[in-house]
């Protein structure tokens, strides 16, 4: 809660102003107070009323008061609400250890169907992209509202060699900055006048990965060109920590990978590039604003993607509660004025 006027505040002397007044008045009343013979002639004469009947009413007229004047310092909010303008940058590992089978029926098949099933769900207002990346990467759609075209190079991604995950961020910043002005291609001098303090950009790169980084630029150099241009990226560890035998089928294997069918070497073959390299992937999404989420199988890598939405497509905004402070207090002055009246009505008989 921030006051857009503070120095408005001073409108809240006005209650102990009203409580010294009431004071005053009060001591005064006393002195001036005739003596009579009976108290019992007085009690009997005026209206009995409780102690918590008087207190009350004044107690909400006071209290609105305060709520009124609070009001005229104009109080802000932040609150998280959507953007209309979100594009996400899908970057999907398609390196050989892809084709592992400890995820059924293999990783890059599970990787597709949850791939797909955030697409389907996506708000038809935000603009999705594709990157594919192994021992290099490229941009298969560029970012776009077509979910069948998108659903379609899904469904063509086929296996290659190497595993290149900071050239997929680098690959994903060159092609938000296609159509996004206010962000500079990779390679391009920064001006200094930009802020970390300023607010992240609609667009977000989400780099989904089972191994760690083989060759090309490191993952975490690229994640400070991101940073550099408020650009977040979330980053996805999918797979076990035992790989299974390596499976594809001939419509998932491309040109420099193995062939189809069962891996000679099997499980046996799986080295330290089949590792999730979790710590470079967190300090990726640390430093960038994202996030870093661990899939161990499918059901979980379609929960990842079916939350990433909440996170992306909101951003912090300002919102003016005046209103709201201007009707809370109307209503508690009416309500302690509304009682105090009806509390002190003369009664019949």
């Amino acid at each position: 809660m921030s006051l857009s006027w503070p120095w408005a505040l001073v409108a809240l002397l006005v209650v102990p102003m009203l409580l010294t007044a009431r004071w005053w008045f009060g001591r005064r009343r006393k002195r001036a107070a005739l003596t009579v013979s009976s108290l019992a002639l007085i009690r009997a004469a005026v209206p009995g009323r409780t102690a918590w009947r008087r207190r009350i009413p004044a107690a909400l007229f006071l209290i609105g008061l305060l709520v009124l004047g609070t009001s005229l310092a104009r109080p802000q909010t932040t609150v998280a609400v959507p953007r209309a303008d979100t594009s996400i940058l899908l970057a999907v590992d398609v390196s050989g250890s892809m084709c592992s089978t400890d995820v059924k029926p293999n990783r890059l098949a599970a990787a597709g169907d949850a791939a797909r099933d955030f697409i389907l769900r996506s708000d038809g207002d935000t603009r999705i992209g594709l990157i594919a990346f192994s021992g290099t990467a490229a941009v298969l759609v560029a970012p776009t509202t077509d979910k069948r075209e998108l659903m379609s190079a899904v469904a063509d991604l086929k296996t290659a060699l190497g595993t290149a995950i900071g050239q997929a961020i680098l690959t994903s910043i060159d092609a938000i900055a296609e159509y996004n002005p206010h962000v500079a291609q990779t390679g391009v001098e920064l001006v200094s006048a930009t802020t970390a303090a300023a607010e992240y950009e609609p667009d977000t790169i989400v780099v989904l990965t089972d191994g760690s980084n083989t060759t090309g630029v490191d993952p975490v150099l690229a994640a400070q060109e991101a940073a550099a241009r408020h650009i977040r990226v979330f980053t996805i560890g999918f797979g076990t920590t035992t790989p299974g035998p390596m499976v594809c089928s001939a419509g998932q294997v491309g040109a420099g990978s193995f062939s189809g069918g069962p891996d000679p070497g099997g499980a046996a073959s799986a080295g330290p590039f089949m590792e999730i390299d979790e710590k470079s992937l967190n300090q990726v999404a640390s430093a960038t604003g994202g996030r870093y989420f661990r899939a161990e199988d499918a059901g979980r890598l379609h929960d990842v993607l079916a939350g990433l939405p909440r996170e992306i497509g909101l951003h912090e905004q300002r919102v003016e509660a005046t209103v709201w402070f201007v009707l809370t207090g109307t209503l508690l002055v009416v309500s302690g004025v509304a009682l105090a009246l009806w509390w002190s009505r003369p009664r019949a008989g």
